[in-house]
């Protein structure tokens, strides 16, 4: 039996999350694999996908200056209907919350070709937060055939949405199964930045502690407010490092570098590749951030975290003690920095490792499930 498998991403996070899954895939007896990007990240997509030694079989190549969601959701669908209709997969594997995730889906379903979303039922319950992601999970959630849910929570998520059981798998989160690769790979091999990095200039001997933001709910005022409680926590820190690689995104770029820039011990960095971000995660003292996948791979690496969000989709990573969400009050955020800066009891109550989200072998439990589903629907 043969199953074929369109993979479609468009992010680098999308890219980072479903690179171990094309792996297995890949060479997984009976499986043929086709790789699409929508070329929304394309620089820091060839730098995942370098990092994985993975390769794409066709990139739409659709992003536009000043691109608008609608403008990018028209685009989408034109284009991936125009890709299904060459390839003719078995099913489309997507990914996540992202706007790909959920044309794709819906590109996928005006077709009839079935539909897997992977990192399936995450829900916040509030459409608008975050947004546009809440909704893009739950819409790909109303069109996928099979959901394969991260943890049990995500299951029961979809279960009181009216999902069939029989079509949800419980597989952990194919991030943890990038994320331990990846560690595991630097530590064996004594990766370090190369000469030439700005990352080879930070101290081993400094405290590191490492920020992301890029979430649309923060633009504007909430990035304004997350930089100006940075900038505190530099003066008041002087030997501590703070690195921020700042998303490409003009609405991050303008507050972060007008802010930050100049400070000296705030490193503003480009976006960095994936074993350069691993390097950083595994050497941080702490992180804060507003991304969902660090939300998962901080804990994993016991790594205390405060989440730059009012709300997450993700409640599994509060409940081993290792998280908080401090949202985007500077005074907050200096506040719940500075305990753990200047606590070391507070310090080691997060510092261990936590990992709700699997133990690193989502996509195997993934691979199988797909194959089992084409046993099934081939034989109706």
């Amino acid at each position: 039996m043969s199953l074929k498998v369109q993979m479609v991403f468009g992010t680098r996070p999308e890219a980072i999350k479903m690179a171990p899954l094309a792996r297995v895939l890949k060479h997984w007896p009976g499986v043929e694999l086709f790789v699409c990007s929508t070329g929304q990240h394309r620089e820091m997509l060839r730098q995942v996908l370098a990092a994985f030694e993975l390769g794409v079989d066709e990139d739409l190549d659709l992003m536009t200056q000043g691109q608008t969601l609608n403008g990018l959701a028209q685009q989408l669908l034109l284009r991936l209907d125009a890709s299904y209709a060459r390839v003719q997969p078995d099913i489309v594997l997507v990914h996540g919350d992202t706007t790909t995730s959920f044309v794709a889906a819906l590109a996928a379903f005006h077709r009839q070709i079935a539909i897997g979303h992977v990192e399936a039922g995450l829900r916040t319950g509030n459409l608008r937060a975050p947004w546009p992601e809440e909704a893009n999970r739950t819409l790909t959630g109303v069109l996928a055939d099979l959901h394969f849910a991260p943890t049990d929570k995500a299951r029961d998520n979809l279960l009181r949405e009216g999902r069939a059981p029989a079509d949800i798998e419980v597989t952990g989160n194919t991030v943890i199964d990038a994320l331990l690769w990846m560690r595991d790979h630097l530590r064996s091999s004594g990766w370090q930045p190369a000469a030439d990095s700005p990352l080879a200039a930070l101290a081993a001997e400094q405290r590191l502690v490492l920020i992301t933001g890029h979430r649309r709910e923060n633009f504007g005022q909430g990035f304004e407010q997350i930089c100006q409680a940075l900038a505190e926590l530099a003066g008041r820190y002087p030997e501590v490092q703070f690195v921020y690689p700042v998303h490409l995104n003009p609405q991050v770029q303008g507050p972060v570098r007008g802010l930050l820039g100049g400070l000296a011990n705030v490193h503003l960095v480009a976006p960095q590749g994936y074993p350069h971000f691993v390097w950083l995660m595994d050497r941080a003292y702490l992180i804060l951030t507003d991304s969902g996948g660090v939300q998962e791979e901080a804990p994993a690496l016991g790594k205390p975290l405060l989440v730059l969000r009012e709300v997450t989709e993700r409640p599994s990573v509060l409940e081993g003690g290792t998280v908080r969400l401090v949202g985007t009050d500077p005074a907050r955020i200096v506040a719940q920095t500075a305990r753990l800066l200047d606590d070391a009891e507070a310090y080691r109550a997060m510092n261990r490792v936590f990992s709700p989200y699997g133990d690193g072998h989502a996509s195997e439990k993934i691979a199988q499930r797909l194959l089992r589903w084409a046993a099934t629907a081939k034989t109706e």
